[in-house]
């Protein structure tokens, strides 16, 4: 895997990306080029026309997850709701592109068609070659310390999200009993570490047990392994770069204290603030139509109030009110006790389904970004009465109120509607990511991932 721009991107990710882009990129240079014959063509103009068609397409894809590994999550269902989203979206961006070129030579139908067609075959076809998984000229050779739960988890999930690897072995640590591994891939314990690593061609070495401590690691090998140019990576890095969320059960305070990222700069704030009220502007302008039906629908199936009103944790826990379109009856918690909202919660109008499902019940939170309450993109706000039990039962759960929280998230956009405990922690190992990583650059992913999101309802309650 490589880190640009501080996101994880796997090798074959990056070879899936070349080679679309080098297809799209050589079809419009043939689009052009061949009605013209030669001799009145100015590669001046079509050669930046046609890498900057190729660049959009690529980008807007890869933002709409077309190259993420969906072999492993979500089955067929999932796979095909990918492929559809991204040619529903790309196909009219690309018209739109052709119409605002400057130059001559897209004026043809017959061009833009033809290069529209292969765009969409190309990204059909690419989606179904994404289902069954993906592998690399440049996968690495990966040993795993450790025989128990924890390597198994890592091996399983160097097959998870495409991030394919060819695991060569387990290599056993000082007291472990029983493996939980397949005794087969178990290394002897007579050979040393490096020279198993010399004589593997090993390139990475995951470290997959709890106890990290001299004696039951071979710390000096390890340290030989890396000044050696080997990879070695601890759980919590591990799953932070297959996975974009930091595991809970394998975290340690120092990690969070002297690990990289974690920086909440002025300077970063101030680009964030900049940009939530730009975004913020624009979307709210675009969804007054959508936010006017809204409030029609609402009134006619269950009348006032239209908006709800409800306290929540922002940053450094300071509470404040959130707005949303009211999508549960007037009566929901007349007990006075807050319960998750679930699956199917029957004290969800008919509207109210509607616009939980594709989202609209979070448009009204723009007016809390603009306000400077909440952020864009961040860590769900939760009500107080959750974020006191959360606190209490989940380790490093107030990390999350560094930062502003969002409209979207990391976190809404990797895993499903949060509605228990359980959910909390999984929510909160990708928002701990969010919090460690983030920058203009995830925000944007985000953005565009959410638009996946609310046009295949993944995750809606």
């Amino acid at each position: 895997m490589l880190k640009v721009l501080k996101q994880y991107v796997p090798s074959h990710a990056l070879q899936q990306i070349v080679f679309d882009a080098s297809i799209l990129f050589l079809a419009v240079l043939l689009a052009t080029a061949l009605p013209l014959r030669g001799s009145a063509v100015d590669w001046r103009v079509i050669v930046p026309s046609a890498l900057l068609f190729a660049v959009l397409m690529i980008m807007l894809n890869g933002a709409l997850g077309l190259y993420r590994g969906g072999a492993v999550e979500g089955g067929v269902g999932r796979a095909v709701s990918r492929i559809l989203v991204s040619v529903i979206v790309s196909v009219p961006v690309a018209f739109a592109v052709f119409a605002v070129l400057p130059w001559t030579y897209f004026e043809s139908e017959a061009v833009q068609i033809s290069v529209v067609l292969l765009l969409g075959a190309l990204l059909v076809l690419r989606g179904l070659a994404n289902r069954r998984g993906a592998t690399s000229a440049f996968d690495p050779r990966v040993l795993i310390i450790g025989t128990g739960a924890e390597a198994q988890a890592a091996a399983r999930s160097l097959g998870a999200r495409g991030a394919s690897a060819d695991i060569v072995g387990f290599y056993r640590s000082v007291g472990e009993d029983l493996p939980a591994v397949d005794p087969e891939q178990i290394f002897s314990e007579g050979e040393g570490l490096l020279e198993m690593v010399r004589r593997l061609h090993v390139s990475e070495v995951i470290v997959a047990v709890r106890e990290r401590r001299g004696g039951v690691l071979p710390i000096r090998e390890l340290l030989e392994c890396k000044l050696r140019g080997v990879k070695v990576l601890d759980l919590s890095s591990f799953f932070e770069r297959t996975h974009g969320q930091v595991p809970i059960d394998s975290l340690k305070a120092s990690w969070l204290i002297y690990g990289d990222g974690f920086r909440q700069g002025a300077a970063r704030r101030t680009v964030k603030r900049c940009f939530d009220l730009f975004a913020a502007s624009i979307l709210l302008i675009l969804a007054l139509p959508v936010m006017f039906v809204t409030v029609c629908s609402i009134l006619l199936e269950d009348g006032r109030p239209v908006l709800f009103r409800q306290e929540r944790v922002g940053r450094g826990g300071r509470v404040f009110k959130v707005i949303k379109f009211r999508s549960m009856r007037q009566d929901a918690e007349g007990d006075g006790t807050p319960r998750w909202a679930q699956l199917g919660d029957e004290r969800v109008t008919r509207v109210g389904r509607v616009i939980r499902r594709l989202r609209i019940d979070e448009l009204p939170q723009l007016f809390n970004v603009l306000s400077g309450e909440m952020s864009l993109v961040g860590p769900r706000p939760e009500r107080p009465y959750f974020v006191d039990q959360l606190t209490r039962e989940i380790p490093f759960y107030s990390v999350r109120h560094s930062v502003k929280p969002g409209v979207t998230g990391w976190a809404q956009v990797r895993y499903q509607y949060g509605a228990s405990v359980d959910d909390a922690m999984q929510k909160l190992q990708y928002d701990l990511y969010y919090v460690k990583n983030h920058n203009l650059a995830l925000d944007i992913l985000v953005l565009f991932e959410t638009v996946r999101v609310v046009l295949t309802g993944e995750g809606a309650h």
